[in-house]
Formats: structure tokens, sequence, C-alpha cells
């Protein structure tokens, strides 16, 4: 009873916020590093991260392993179901609707949905050794991926299934990672076949997206395309269809991350937007539906391990810039970018542990560092 009582005024207090939530826009915000709560848990407290934003003051993630979701500062547990251990709220509607992967022994996820004040979240994928994501737009537009294979969804069942491009290889396998409100689709795909005439094993890992629409996917082109050590990631597609990701690479010492921004009609290279002064790698982690913002982390690293951490902020032209807060040298990530002006992340503490943290007008906090 207790429990329900909890939800039921979340939701209340999260409908609201929804209610009330003026238009986008970040004039007459105050600049504000917020720590959010954690979730109590047994044993060594482990790090909270914001992985999406909502209206108003809604914000979703994780904390100390398991998924959760803000209002305020305040945390409130994603319910689990039986035999789940842990897991993430990667992403939230505009009227409160959150997807994420729920995790059980190590390696096995599932993709679900929740909307606070239920008293279970909905599995939309059955669990899985081989992958799975979800991602949902702010229109409420729901994707999936699980064993490599993506769909789309509508009025809570599957509509269709996402098509692999022309020119993928075969046994190509799909993870999605965003969606925007029109409608088009973001995800990354893998492959890795075995070339008979040259005796070689050929691999591929670069983005593609589906229009909306249903029109035939966009391969994405990545600066080492069939290099098996690189790795090129989209992580997130705004409402103009810039993608905005990284190439990524660890090979034994090496550690790599150059920042990756792509254009319709998506029949080029990937630009990059340089670096954050006195670091040496930037990957972008998420945009903006509209105002052109870009955040993620700018890390420099030795002998591969990473030295520091910092959060960034790109406006989308001129120079990378940092977002303040934390500790020491690894001072923590951002992963998520709204209209009005809104980061979440984390932020290392002086103990080192990640606090969950979301940065209110955070346009007028980035600073460009001294080299």
């Amino acid at each position: 009873m207790r429990k329900s009582i909890a939800a039921a005024a979340a939701a209340a207090a999260l409908a609201g916020l929804i209610t009330t939530a003026g238009p986008a826009g970040a004039a007459g915000c105050t600049p504000e590093l917020r720590t959010l709560d954690a979730l109590s848990a047994d044993g060594p407290t482990r790090s909270g991260t914001v992985h999406g934003l909502g209206r108003g003051d809604l914000a979703v993630g994780t904390s100390n392993g398991l998924p959760v979701y803000w209002i305020g500062t305040t945390a409130h547990a994603v319910p689990l179901p039986d035999g789940w251990t842990g897991g993430t709220v990667t992403s939230v509607s505009d009227n409160g609707l959150m997807v994420g992967t729920l995790v059980r022994d190590i390696d096995t996820r599932a993709a679900f949905s929740y909307r606070p004040g239920d008293a279970r979240v909905r599995l939309l994928t059955a669990a899985s050794r081989s992958g799975a994501a979800a991602a949902i737009s702010a229109t409420g537009r729901v994707v999936t991926s699980e064993n490599g294979v993506a769909k789309e969804w509508a009025n809570g069942s599957v509509a269709r299934e996402l098509p692999a491009p022309v020119d993928a290889y075969p046994n190509s396998r799909v993870t999605v990672s965003s969606i925007n409100k029109r409608g088009d689709v973001l995800g990354n795909l893998s492959s890795e076949y075995w070339n008979q005439e040259t005796d070689e094993i050929i691999m591929r890992h670069h983005p593609v997206v589906w229009p909306a629409g249903g029109y035939p996917p966009y391969s994405l082109q990545a600066w080492n395309q069939e290099a098996q050590m690189y790795s090129t990631i989209g992580s997130a597609i705004d409402e103009r269809g810039r993608v905005v990701g990284h190439e990524w690479t660890a090979w034994r010492e090496l550690q790599h991350f150059r920042p990756a921004t792509w254009k319709k009609p998506y029949d080029g290279l990937p630009t990059e937007p340089g670096r954050l002064a006195g670091e040496e790698e930037l990957s972008l982690e998420a945009t903006s539906p509209t105002s052109g913002a870009v955040v993620g982390a700018a890390v420099s690293i030795e002998e591969g391990w990473w030295k520091s951490s910092q959060p960034a902020y790109w406006p989308g032209q001129g120079p990378v810039l940092a977002l303040p807060g934390g500790s020491g040298p690894r001072r923590g990530s951002a992963h998520a970018v709204t209209d009005d002006d809104r980061v979440g992340g984390s932020v290392l503490d002086e103990n080192g542990i990640g606090r969950a943290t979301v940065w209110t007008c955070a346009s007028k906090q980035a600073f460009l560092p001294k080299a």
C-alpha cells in the first residue's frame, strides 16, 4: 500500500509538471548545477547518471545500478519485474512515458516502457543475451531492438520491422539509439563476414538513419569504414536530421574518441567540431531537438587509461566548451540536452562517486577552459 501511495503521488506531481510546463526556451532561466538524489542501495554506493530530460523538472536515468526518474531532485525507483536486478531509463516523451533497458545475470537484457504511477513496467522485448535497446521521441514514438533486429511501434504494438540498408553486409545487426519528433530513426549497424577472395574477415560498424514515412534507410559514411579496430557510433538525431556521434576504438593500449556529425543528404564523410581546449578526445552523446546544442564528454587518455573526463557543451558552431562541476581530474560527462537549455549527466564528487546532475541555463554556465 505504501508503495502504491508513493507511486500515485509521484504520478500526480509529474502530471502537474507536464501540464504547467511552458514552451521551450531559455529566456528567464536561472543557471544552476543541480545534484539529484540517489536511490538507497545495499553495499558501496555506485554512480548515478541522467540519460534523458522530460518537460518541467523531470529527468530519467540510473542510480545505484537501478532504473530511476527524478521529479526535481527527488529520486523515484522504477519497479523491477521479478528476476531483474537493475537497468537504466534511457529516454522520456513529453507526456512522461519512459523507455529503457533492464538487466540481469550481467549480460541478459530486455527493453521496457513505464509510466509513473503504474504498478509495473511493460516488457517490450524478450530477455536476450544479444542485446536490447529502446528509444522514445518527444511525441511518444517508440523504437526497440533485440537480437540485432529493430522495430518501430505504434499505438502500443509493433508496426513494422526496420529493414537493413541495401548496402549492408550479410548477418548485419542493428541497435537503435534515437528517434526524433518527426519519426526519423537512428541506429547503429554491425556486420562481419568472411571475404573468400581475400581470405579476410570484413567488419563494419556505422550509423544508419531510417527517415520518417518508411523510405529506404541511409548508411552513414565513416572515416575508417572497414578497419577492424574502429567503430563509428551515431548517438542522437535532431529535428533537421543532423546526426551526432563519434568514432571509437579500444585496442590494447589505444583508446580513441573522434567527434562526428552528419547532415542530410548523408552523402559525405562526417565532419568534426574540434576538441575542448586541454583535452585530446571528444565523444558526442546527445543533441537538442532544434537549438543545435550538442553535449558529451571530453577526455584525455594515457596508456589506455582515462586520465580525465570533462562534461562538454558545443553550441553547434564555434569552439567546444566545458560545463562546470566536480572534483579531481576526472569530473564527469553529459548525456542529454534540451531546447530550454537544460543538460543532464553526471559529475564526480570529492570521493570519486558519480552524482546524477542537471545544469539549468547550461549555455550561460559553459566556458572555454585554458589550454
